[in-house]
């Protein structure tokens, strides 16, 4: 390896650091966390479900969180109520194809969420169109409304009964912070919804 190829690593390992020790030690992150792992609690106790979504590498995000809750997290559990809307390319590539791309995960908000239920919309910069319509879909359908995104917020903060912001401005560094969220969000919704027998 190049000595500049280490020093740039160096770097990169070293600021990714730096934010996820800003976000562990910021009490108002830990308070959004443990708000959005109480949100989801209560509605899949109450029978509802978590919809998820995001685009690119937050649509990955979503799917990580889905089968992290539907297959266990931790350990062994009873499986739990959540879908990512990034995955069924017939819904997304007609609802694209027929009513714009903004619309591929507003359209199956409306077609699955109920009141009660909660919606994560996951965008790094705040302004995704295709998250801005889901949550304002979610929002109209009496949905609990949840966002991911950076430390700018975006449009998403009017819109999201609880934001969660990466205190970063580099995409990447934003992912890392919200694949964080997603581990300490389903571990504390498993820990309260299916109790580890001896614990």
């Amino acid at each position: 390896m190049h000595e500049s190829d280490r020093h740039f690593a160096a770097g990169w390992l070293s600021e990714s650091a730096a934010v996820t020790a800003a976000f562990a030690a910021d009490p108002q992150a830990i308070g959004v966390l443990s708000a959005m792992s109480d949100a989801i609690t209560a509605s899949l106790r109450a029978g509802g479900k978590l919809l998820i979504a995001g685009n690119g590498g937050s649509a990955a995000d979503a799917q990580h969180m889905a089968a992290e809750f539907v297959v266990r997290m931790n350990y062994d559990r009873a499986p739990l109520a959540a879908l990512a809307l990034t995955t069924d390319s017939s819904v997304l590539t007609a609802a694209g194809n027929d009513y714009g791309y903004d619309h591929v995960f507003a359209r199956q908000v409306q077609a699955l969420g109920r009141r009660g239920d909660v919606f994560l919309g996951i965008s790094t910069s705040g302004r995704s169109p295709t998250i801005l319509r889901a949550l304002d879909a979610a929002r109209q359908s009496g949905l609990i409304t949840l966002g991911f995104t950076g430390a700018a917020g975006g449009a998403m903060a009017e819109q999201c009964d609880v934001l969660l912001r990466a205190p970063s401005a580099v995409t990447a560094l934003i992912q890392q912070i919200h694949i964080i969220a997603i581990h300490v969000i389903c571990s504390l919704a498993e820990r309260a919804l299916c109790p580890r027998p001896g614990a």
